[in-house]
């Protein structure tokens, strides 16, 4: 089985080559070997390659950065992933997209569903939701997995800002009144290697494309997420955690005050679901310590 990669330095790329090396031969690619920006690109590295799966794990995550440049965050979250899906079409590959909770406006008051409408109130949302849509509309064999809060031991993400943070003040304020479910960039790695290998290559989706919601168990606040954060930093002298409103943290960009997805519909499909987000972290956090790695910046939510 060959399986095309792409966005292989970014978070779920990392940890998918880690997870995934078993499954055949895998292709990883960077932004300097095909930029999504640039459809024919694409195309060619899909052509020339062949591949019996393509993961797409590329996207332009910048959220507040999108507010003022949506075309960058329509080209590589839009355009790409439908070029992508034709491409795969054309090949009968098997196409795995990962999508995101902001194509949700958040005001439901419980667990969003697949079937719900979708309504993001970000440009990020949109350009997530138009590469959804163009996907599905391509009639290729593809699975979008939406997923939220993701983070991990490397890269630019909330954990790693919190760690930062918490050696350099005596008080985190933290965002209390947006809830949604963290997601460990490693266990959507391992999730997408055990729904390819458990298939042996074969069409996972014999279908024009689906999508499923996959989240970590459980759901919390970006103060609770901070809280157990700092709780297992194990830190000489860890800082106060102060929980704030939205209102007092404004950002360029809106986000969903419930970021709650239901995973039902994927455990059905695919038999298992991620563990609860407390275990996952857990693990992140000794990963942290193995390592010693240096949390790296990254804006705040």
């Amino acid at each position: 089985m060959r399986i095309l990669l792409t966005g292989s330095t970014g978070q779920v790329g990392v940890e998918f080559i880690k997870a995934g090396a078993h499954l055949g031969e895998l292709i990883a690619l960077t932004r300097a070997d095909c930029d999504l920006a640039d459809p024919d690109a694409i195309r060619c590295a899909v052509r020339e390659i062949k591949p019996d799966v393509i993961v797409n794990a590329a996207a332009y995550t910048a959220v507040d950065k999108a507010e003022s440049e949506p075309q960058l965050a329509f080209a590589a979250n839009a355009t790409a992933p439908g070029v992508l899906a034709e491409e795969a079409r054309v090949l009968g590959a098997q196409l795995i997209h990962y999508s995101t909770d902001y194509v949700f406006d958040g005001s439901k008051n419980s667990s969003y569903v697949e079937e719900d409408p979708p309504c993001p109130v970000s440009q990020y949302g949109r350009s997530k939701l138009e590469g959804e849509r163009l996907i599905l509309a391509s009639k290729a064999r593809a699975i979008i997995l939406r997923t939220s809060w993701v983070y991990g031991s490397h890269g630019k993400n909330f954990l790693l800002t919190m760690l930062r943070l918490a050696q350099q003040r005596p008080e985190l304020r933290v965002v209390a009144d947006q809830f949604g479910s963290p997601t460990s960039a490693g266990e959507i790695a391992r999730a997408t290697v055990r729904i390819i290998g458990a298939h042996n290559g074969a069409q996972v989706e014999s279908a024009h494309g689906a999508v499923y919601h996959m989240t970590a168990q459980g759901v919390t606040s970006w103060c609770g997420f901070a809280q157990a954060i700092i709780d297992q930093a194990e830190l000489p002298t860890p800082p106060r955690v102060t929980p704030i409103a939205s209102s007092e943290y404004p950002t360029p960009a809106r986000r969903p005050f419930n970021s709650a997805l239901a995973n039902d519909k994927f455990a059905v499909r695919f038999g298992f679901r991620l563990r609860p987000w407390q275990d996952a972290l857990k693990d992140v956090m000794v990963e942290i310590r193995k390592a010693q790695i240096k949390p790296a910046a990254a804006p705040l939510h």
